[in-house]
Parts: structure tokens; C-alpha cells; sequence
């Protein structure tokens, strides 16, 4: 029994791809290895490539990012710039017709001064003093006012003669008047006035409701 412990095993079966004394065949340590040195089974592996795809991805991104941002902060800018020309013209447009309320109040006084001027008599030789005095006043009260609303860019409408004009006057009556072309201002009842580009006040008219025709109204029949 001794003698068969110490008789020597029969051969081992070898491994085709390992050789006597070599160690045992590690396929996925030789991937690693093969992966580390930039090798493949089918040659070099191009790890650069694939960094490089990732860092222009990263940074198309980035710079997507940035042309966002900057179309926002110009955006934002021109809100800015859009918001104060608006407040620009609000301020101007407040300063300009803060005065018109007052100005409305005024008006009626300003025809008062004006009609009882129209009420006196032309001959003031004949007068008293005093009346004299009296009408003197008021010529000199209608003048200061109207200096003060040409100050503050008030101005007068008086239309006598002119072509009707619907934005400006307002039409109180129509008259038959031959000798003016249809739609002439023939008489003021009330000056208009204008603030600046604003219409105060329509001018109170009376217009011509026949005649002769304007000369672009005329028709050529000589042809």
C-alpha cells in the first residue's frame, strides 16, 4: 500500500493554450490590460476620439448656454431702453398738458372779456371816464391773459373765412350766403383753442350753406 502512495500520478491533461509551467489564462485581466494600452481585437481603440466627441458636445452645449444668455440680456436691454423712451414721453406729455384742466376753467372768462369789449361802444369820445377807465381795463386784462396762454402754448382759433374743418371747429348753424363757397366759416360765435397739438376747445361757428363752389369743385366743361 506504501508503494502505491508513493508512485507518481499518471499524466495531466495539459490545456491546448497554456504550456507547461505557465499560469492559467485570464481572459478578461488581458481585455483590461489590451483596453489600458489602447488595444483591441480588432487593433488600437480610440479613446481620444471618444473624448473628443464628448468635449465638442460639452461644448456646443456651452455655447448654446451662452447665445441664450446673451439674447436674454439684450432682450432685457431693450425693455429697458423701451421703458424709459415711455416714461420719457409720459413725462413730456405731462408736462406739456398739465395746464389744461386750468386753461378749460379759463376759457369762459376769456369770452367774457372778449364780449363785453364787443359790447362797447366804437365811439368812446362821448363816454365817461370812468367807463373809459372801466373799458381800458378789460382791453388790458384780455391782453395779459392771452400773453399767458401764448406762454404756456394756448393758441386762439379764430377761423372767419376759412374752410370748416371738423377737427378743429364745430358747425352751430348753416347760412345762405351766395357770395361764399359752401362750407366757409361766415361767423365765430366762440374762438377754439389749442394746447399745443391738443384741441382745448372746438371754435363755435356758423357756416355758409350755399353758392359759388370751391375752384377744385368746379367742373371744366370746356373740353
Amino acid at each position: 500500500m506504501a508503494n502505491d502512495q508513493n508512485k507518481p500520478a499518471g499524466p495531466q491533461p495539459v490545456n491546448d493554450q497554456q504550456a507547461p509551467g505557465e499560469a492559467p489564462y485570464d481572459q478578461a485581466a488581458e481585455a483590461s490590460l489590451a483596453e489600458s494600452l489602447g488595444l483591441s481585437e480588432e487593433g488600437l481603440i480610440d479613446t481620444d476620439g471618444g473624448q473628443t466627441d464628448a468635449r465638442d458636445v460639452r461644448i456646443a452645449e456651452l455655447e448654446e448656454q451662452v447665445a441664450h444668455l446673451k439674447d436674454q440680456a439684450l432682450r432685457a436691454l431693450a425693455d429697458a431702453e423701451n421703458l424709459r423712451r415711455r416714461t420719457e414721453r409720459e413725462k413730456e406729455q405731462w408736462r406739456k398738458f398739465a395746464s389744461a384742466d386750468l386753461a378749460k376753467d379759463l376759457l369762459n372768462a376769456v369770452d367774457n372779456l372778449r364780449r363785453a369789449l364787443d359790447s362797447a361802444p366804437a365811439d368812446r369820445d362821448s363816454l365817461d371816464d370812468a367807463v373809459k377807465n372801466v373799458i381800458v381795463g378789460v382791453e388790458m386784462t384780455e391782453k395779459e391773459v392771452l400773453n399767458a396762454f401764448d406762454k404756456h402754448k394756448i393758441v386762439r382759433i379764430n377761423p372767419l373765412g376759412e374752410k370748416f374743418d371738423y377737427n378743429l371747429h364745430q358747425a352751430m348753424f348753416e347760412v345762405e350766403d351766395p357770395s361764399k363757397a359752401p362750407g366757409t366759416v361766415v361767423q365765430v360765435l366762440a374762438p377754439g383753442y389749442v394746447l399745443h397739438d391738443r384741441l382745448l376747445r372746438a371754435a363755435m361757428v356758423g357756416v355758409a350753406k350755399g353758392g359759388k363752389p370751391d375752384d377744385h369743385e368746379r367742373v371744366d366743361t370746356t373740353a
